[in-house]
């Protein structure tokens, strides 16, 4: 990233001496939606409080559009970085419009024209005379972006944006939160603990462990090409096949799959369950045990002659029932040399 708007170093905070945040670093590039991921406890919320200002560091840096707002001896108050926040609980003020909701933070003559224009954009225009009570969770969540936005800031934080809506409500406001981002061009970060929801919104997703970024990158190249075993089975489902390499395969119970580990090393191969293919067999080495049909598509649990059972994730149209002896294929498979270490968040 040649110039990031925001630019954080090897941050470090900690609550009664307890690290909450240990070398935490990251870079964010204009336009972009970051995505914190990772299980609670992890210090998400405490490097998104340290961005905007509400939270001091021990040591670290951090820049906004270039200029240092925390670190070297300068702090910068919050309301002075250019920062938009959008909490969990989305803290509208009950008592006054929507209006004045979406206007608090814009000063100047061109409030007006901000408040209507940022309410155009997040589908509330005429709801400037309603109340928060007056509205939906979803609505409520609109306005509180809006009253990011409206200040026209360098940079939006969310934290655990759509933790109060129901599933289907979160669904489309996951799809109507990036697009009013990208339309405004404004940087973003959030705060999920839902994989799902940092692989459908991101444009780079951050895992953290222990205070620490571990991977980051593109969703698709996070997910399918994870760093560790630890990454791979935190985001997304990961079937995880002891074995040992020999002879440039480590043969795991679906069969060998290539490696390029030293003969003898002690590896795990790690599947996702849509790179595992069952197809109909009479005489298969396995049998489907367990099957959920979604339509478009449907998991199949089958165990093989060995005894292990795997899941597979396939097309709904593949006809296969409950009972049925089939062949497993691997379309694909990454292969880590065993941590013998106890892992831990």
């Amino acid at each position: 990233m040649s110039d990031p708007v925001i630019s954080v170093r090897d941050l470090v905070v900690s609550f009664d001496g307890v690290p909450a945040l240990d070398g935490f670093s990251l870079d964010v590039e204009t336009g972009s939606i970051v995505a914190l991921v990772g299980p609670s406890g992890c210090g998400k919320t405490t490097a998104l409080r340290c961005i905007a200002g509400f939270q001091s560091v021990a040591s670290g840096s951090i820049s906004i559009r270039g200029r240092i707002v925390s670190g070297g001896g300068e702090v910068v108050e919050p309301e002075k970085r250019r920062v938009g926040m959008v909490f969990q609980e989305f803290a509208l003020f009950p008592h006054i419009s929507v209006g004045e909701n979406v206007g608090y933070g814009v000063r100047g003559a061109d409030r007006v024209r901000r408040v209507s224009a940022t309410l155009r954009l997040v589908g509330l225009e005429g709801y400037e005379n309603r109340f928060p009570h007056e509205l939906s969770g979803g609505e409520q969540q609109r306005v509180a972006v809006a009253r990011a936005l409206a200040p026209e800031p360098d940079v939006v934080l969310l934290d655990e944006p759509f933790s109060n809506l129901d599933a289907p409500k979160r669904e489309e406001m996951r799809r109507e939160l990036r697009r009013i981002i990208h339309a405004t061009g404004v940087t973003a970060v959030f705060v999920t603990h839902d994989q799902a929801e940092a692989l459908a919104i991101a444009d780079v997703v951050a895992v953290m462990r222990s205070g620490s970024i571990v991977q980051a990158g593109p969703p698709d190249e996070v997910y399918g090409a994870p760093r560790t075993p630890w990454v791979a089975s935190f985001l997304g489902d990961a079937i995880v096949l002891p074995a040992t390499a020999r002879n440039g395969v480590a043969v795991t119970p679906l069969g060998p799959v290539p490696t390029s580990i030293d003969d003898g090393i002690a590896v795990d191969v790690m599947v996702r369950p849509e790179w595992v293919l069952p197809s109909a067999s009479p005489d298969g080495r396995a049998r489907v045990v367990d099957r959920e049909f979604y339509g478009h598509d449907q998991r199949v649990e089958v165990r093989l002659d060995g005894g292990r059972t795997v899941d597979a994730l396939v097309s709904g149209r593949i006809p296969l029932r409950v009972g049925d002896r089939v062949d497993v294929a691997l379309t694909d498979a990454i292969v880590f040399v065993r941590d013998e270490a106890p892992a831990t968040a």
